[in-house]
């Protein structure tokens, strides 16, 4: 992977990353839940359970950017050039499977997140990734 290639991914990443929780937000708002607790759910990544929840809640806007940039750097790499908002959409299928399903059910903060809202933003992700290299691709 070229330099170019590397901060495309980056950029995917980042917009990626700030736009694709909005299935989660809308689900957790429409149904009288907090929008942050997700954020805090990815807190645990980093911090204990049982840290305050500010504190949780920092933490989780670290985890969630380092891992957002570092899928994204991933798909820029795997991605094909054809359609890769749709390949994009099925990666984030296959990483909310490890995110979610793997890695999260050992966390009881990430466990306790409706399932469906978390599954939507990863697919959301996904191919949000893949219009952004798309359109940096054209640029090229």
């Amino acid at each position: 992977m070229d330099a170019a290639a590397f901060r495309t991914g980056l950029r995917a990443g980042a917009i990626a990353g700030v736009l694709s929780g909005a299935p989660s937000t809308m689900h957790a708002v429409a149904t009288g839940r907090s929008p942050f607790d997700a954020l805090r759910a990815a807190g645990t990544l980093l911090l204990r359970d049982d840290a305050p929840p500010r504190a949780r809640a920092a933490a989780g806007v670290v985890a969630h950017a380092a891992i957002s940039l570092g899928w994204g750097v991933v798909l820029a790499a795997v991605l094909p050039r054809r359609r890769p908002a749709v390949w994009g959409a099925l990666a984030g299928l296959a990483i909310a499977g490890l995110d979610l399903g793997v890695l999260g059910r050992r966390r009881p903060h990430i466990r306790a997140l409706p399932m469906a809202p978390q599954v939507a933003d990863h697919v959301a992700f996904g191919a949000l990734v893949g219009v952004v290299l798309s359109r940096g691709a054209r640029r090229r």
